[in-house]
């Protein structure tokens, strides 16, 4: 039985798959410290392959005891949005990046290393141009300037694969209401209206329950995929905000749709992503936007406010 170890695996990514490790028969530790008061994990906590430790994953002793015993690292363990960086910039640094690097060093070069990125690394493409894993990386904000640090620190060491993840949507136990899906489909739901900004911006987008079967993917197809990183979105939703709204709007035809011309959007990203080079390793996604904006409507008929983001 392979032993996974995953940092922040109580997170919006993390609860979500450590459920489906387990189910596939790998035994999982989590270290998490819980910062959002979530109770994500219950439904493990019977499981005598599932342990969780809360601590710091800063802790280097921590790190140190539990690296000894892992054939697998996934290190989610992030402050994760620009809002929130912005508001932590100490310890984004020190979550984001430094504990990162430290884990690299201190695995065993030995044990395989899953981490994930963020396209937003490619920051304002060519218009109409596709990023590839080739591209330059322009990362414009200090999330995504330490996780490209941390990418290539990964690939020049031995045995790591880094997912270059697209905007993630859906429902997980540990919600983000902030992200972009999520949040204009809560608009949508709630407001029936919203004010676009720099509504011609366009992202990728990948469903949580992709993103976990992209890491599922790059387990049981490591030695063909190692050392090398990977774009994972949906290619049928390169979107850009405007489009986005619109795709939202055939399930809420009473949501109205406003563009100003006066406001500025914090998040500069503006890019077309391709996934061909994952998707040639035989991975295509299961869950598109037809199928999480349903799934996020039924959601948030039982939820009662705005109570879950990073911000």
């Amino acid at each position: 039985m392979q032993k996974i170890l995953i940092t922040g695996g109580a997170g919006y990514i993390g609860s979500m798959l450590v459920p489906k490790l387990l189910d596939k028969n790998f035994a999982v530790t989590v270290i998490d410290n819980l910062m959002f008061d979530q109770f994500t994990l219950t439904n493990c906590c019977g499981n005598p392959n599932f342990d969780f430790i809360k601590a710091d994953i800063r802790d280097e002793s921590v790190i140190k005891e539990n690296l000894k015993k892992t054939d697998i690292i996934i290190p989610l363990a992030a402050l994760v949005g620009a809002p929130l960086c912005d508001l932590n910039p100490s310890d984004t640094k020190t979550i984001n990046r430094d504990a990162s690097l430290m884990i690299n060093k201190l695995r065993d070069k030995s044990q395989l290393m899953l981490f994930p990125v963020t396209n937003s690394g490619y920051g304002v493409a060519e218009p109409g141009s596709f990023c590839t894993e080739e591209s330059p990386l322009n990362p414009i904000s200090s999330y995504g300037r330490y996780k490209v640090e941390v990418e290539k620190s990964i690939l020049d060491s031995e045995n790591g694969i880094t997912l270059r993840l697209a905007t993630v949507f859906g429902a997980s136990p540990r919600m983000r209401m902030d992200l972009l899906v999520n949040d204009f489909t809560y608009q949508a739901y709630k407001n029936r209206s919203i004010v676009l900004f720099e509504s011609h911006f366009k992202r990728n987008f990948i469903h949580v329950k992709d993103v976990c079967r992209a890491f599922l993917h790059s387990i049981e197809n490591f030695e063909t995929m190692k050392n090398e990183p990977y774009n994972v979105g949906l290619s049928t939703a390169n979107l850009s905000k405007m489009e986005l709204c619109e795709k939202i709007k055939e399930f809420v035809p009473s949501f109205e749709i406003y563009s100003s011309e006066h406001g500025k959007d914090p998040d500069k990203r503006n890019y077309l992503v391709s996934n061909n080079k994952l998707e040639g390793t035989g991975f295509m996604p299961k869950y598109d936007l037809d199928y999480g904006i349903p799934e996020l409507l039924k959601l948030y008929s039982l939820m009662k406010t705005y109570s879950h983001g990073n911000v």
